[in-house]
Formats: structure tokens, sequence, C-alpha cells
């Protein structure tokens, strides 16, 4: 495939292509954020940088539409163009792409949502951005994608084929005998407009150090959606080339265009050697990491705790004044001798500096010896159904079942 990288101004290299020559227009340009972005590679040899400050709203707007008006022209009659933003400006920019493009052209607004891990502002943490889908005409390519069934589906909504009766209800279709009729092979469920991809990992082999920088599998999921191979993807914010390397890895031609020479450099050596990082997130799901212990979190019910998930030796941690140690709890599992469970609970919290390690005793009817052998550092505390079986007992009443 042809991929390349100009620099400069992309009102004047769009400019110099021609009328109905582009299948995609991909725009991430500054979100008008009034700030210089800037990030340093992970070898801390690079620092990539941009300006993203304005004298005024209006003055960041007539810039975009000076070029969208360029970018509506170069697009093929069935190209489509994929607007990214933020809450900074989203609502100016949907007005604005309803002026160049037209309202009957606005296809979708979807969200990209993703998860993130602090928050200093007072309001709910920003997780998500919109990506604003417009296209040049009514006839437009695009490509259904699916994703799999709701897990609360079940397996005849699954094999069973819908209809709409007389009133325009869905039904599922049945033959002249009354038989529900099956609909042979799915492809699952048609994607919505809320993607769930999640950020790039700072460790990730894909990040370049770029501020920024988008997964290669949202661009992937956009050109996949209204290309096929052989088409043209331009991106004329293209920043650290993900846009081009998402179009060279599903075999489209690209273009991309950027102000900064550090940028167009970044872009070209990631094209020489194309790389995604695959997400075991979205392989695997986010339900597959939910791994903490029910039945043992069932003992610290009405306690503010934070479960932990993935993670031998603590269950969960206990909510505390900001700034304090962190208090450590583990739950005694079935079967499992009391210095077991302190062990694992004393050698998970080793590089936590933990203010206590507590461990929750479910099973406390244990030779003396294992209580001697539980690290000093880890607090025993009885669990509320272990000291009433052992205060029944006590009483000569048998002991509780489950």
């Amino acid at each position: 495939m042809a991929s390349e990288v100009r620099h400069g101004d992309c009102l004047d290299v769009v400019r110099g292509l021609a009328a109905g020559s582009v299948d995609l227009v991909y725009v991430d340009p500054p979100f008008f954020t009034q700030k210089t972005h800037s990030l340093v590679t992970r070898d801390r040899t690079t620092t990539f940088q941009f300006s993203d400050e304005w004298k005024s709203r209006t003055e960041y707007i007539e810039f975009l539409r000076a070029r969208l008006k360029e970018f509506r022209r170069v697009l093929r009659a069935a190209g489509s163009l994929f607007f990214h933003c933020d809450t900074n400006a989203s609502h100016h920019i949907r007005c604005l792409l309803d002026d160049v493009f037209g309202e009957a052209m606005f296809r979708s607004e979807i969200v990209w949502h993703y998860r993130r891990w602090s928050n200093s502002q007072r309001n709910p943490m920003p997780s998500h951005q919109t990506i604003f889908f417009y296209t040049r005409t009514d006839d437009y390519q695009y490509h259904q994608l699916f994703g799999d069934y709701s897990p609360s589906t079940n397996v005849d909504q699954i094999l069973q084929r819908r209809q709409r009766d007389e009133h325009g209800k869905a039904v599922y279709a049945r033959d002249g005998n009354g038989n529900v009729i099956h609909d042979g092979h799915k492809k699952g469920v048609p994607i919505a407009d809320v993607w769930d991809i999640p950020l790039l990992n700072p460790k990730a082999m894909e990040r370049v150090g770029y501020p920024t920088q988008k997964p290669i599998l949202l661009l992937e999921r956009i050109i996949a959606l209204v290309t096929s191979p052989g088409d043209f993807v331009l991106d004329p914010f293209s920043g650290s080339g993900t846009t081009l390397v998402a179009a060279e890895l599903l075999g489209r031609n690209s273009l991309g265009i950027d102000v900064a020479a550090e940028a167009v450099q970044l872009a070209t050596q990631r094209l020489e050697q194309p790389f995604k990082t695959s997400s075991e997130l979205l392989r695997k799901g986010r339900e597959t990491y939910v791994q903490s212990d029910e039945e043992a979190l069932a003992y610290l019910l009405g306690l503010p705790i934070v479960p932990v998930q993935r993670n031998r030796g603590i269950d969960a941690i206990l909510k505390t004044s900001p700034g304090e140690n962190p208090v450590l709890i583990r739950v005694q599992r079935r079967g499992e001798s009391l210095a077991d469970a302190a062990n694992l609970l004393y050698n998970a919290g080793q590089t936590k500096k933990p203010a206590i390690l507590v461990l929750v005793v479910t099973n406390s009817r244990q030779s003396a010896g294992l209580f001697n052998m539980v690290p000093p550092d880890v607090l025993l505390v009885n669990s509320t159904a272990n000291e009433l079986a052992e205060r029944l007992a006590d009483r000569g009443i048998g002991k509780l079942t489950p």
C-alpha cells in the first residue's frame, strides 16, 4: 500500500489534492484546550509537543471551517468524515459540521469510552471523547461491524428470526403452522455508538511518547466501517501517524499531514515497521478480570472497603483518610490454614507499605502451633460467622451449615 506523510499546513496540502479523490477523512485536530501539550518519550531522549492555544473560540472555529470545506471537497461521493473532539468544543463543532456538510449528512455521534484512574476536579471524571460521523452524500460506503451478544441474551434470542408484526412490533417469525423460524448463522450484534476501547497502556509497545496518541484499535474500527481495501484515507492532523499505521495494516492507501517536522519524522518511522499492541481486555472482556472471591467478600459486607482484583493475597483495602497508609484485608478460605492465609497476605503486602494487615479468620479451630506461625505484623480478626459458631458451640448447639 502507498502511505505518505507530508510536512506543512493541511489547508495548503489538501488544496493540492484532486476533488473527489479521498474515501475517508479522519480529523483529530487540537481540541481547544488552551494548553501546549508536551510528552517525553520512554527513553527520555525526545520531547514531542504541539500548541493548542488560541486568541478566541471564534479564531479556532474559523481555522477549522476553512479546512473542513477543503476536506469535503476532496471526499468522494461515497466518502465519510470522522471528526474527533472532546467537551472543550464539541457543541460548537457539531454546529460547524452541520454548516459545512449539511444537517442531513450527520450519521452518528460516537462516544469513545475508556477507563481512567485519577481525577483532581470537582466533577465526574472525564472518561470519553466524541467522534462525529458525517458523509459527503446519502449514497455512502458502510460496512456493518458486529460485536458479541450481551451476557443476558438467551439462546432462543440468538437462534430465532425476528420480524415486524402489523403493529410494527418486533416478534419471533413463524411459518404457516405456527412454528418458530430459525435464523441460521448469526453474526452477532451490530456495533453501537458507544465504543469501549482502552487507552494505550503506558508500557504498550505501540506507545511512542506523542501527546494525545490514539490506539490503533480505534482507528482500525473507523477505517473498517467506511472503507474497503485499496481505498484512500486522509489524516490532515496526523501527529504520531496512528491513522496511517492502521490504514497500512488494513491494506488502505493513506496520506498524513502535520505542521510539526518531529511528528512527520515519527510517523514516517512508524510506517517503516507498522506495529499494533493487542488488547487482552478487548479479547477476553472486562468480566474476565473480575477475580475477587465473592464468598470471601461476603464476610466483609457492611465495611467501607474497595475490593481488589487479580491479587492472590489481598481481598480488599479498607477506606481510610487521604494520605494514610493502607489497611489491607484477606479472608481465610475454606480448607486454608491460618499460616498459609497469613503468609499470602504478608507477602502481598510487603511492597504496599500498609498501616496494618488484617486476616479475617473463618476457621479458628486449628492447632495452637498454626497460630504461632502467623507473622507478627498480621492482625487476626474473628469473622462474625465464626464467632457466632463458636459461641453456639459453647452452648451445645451444633455447627452452622451454609
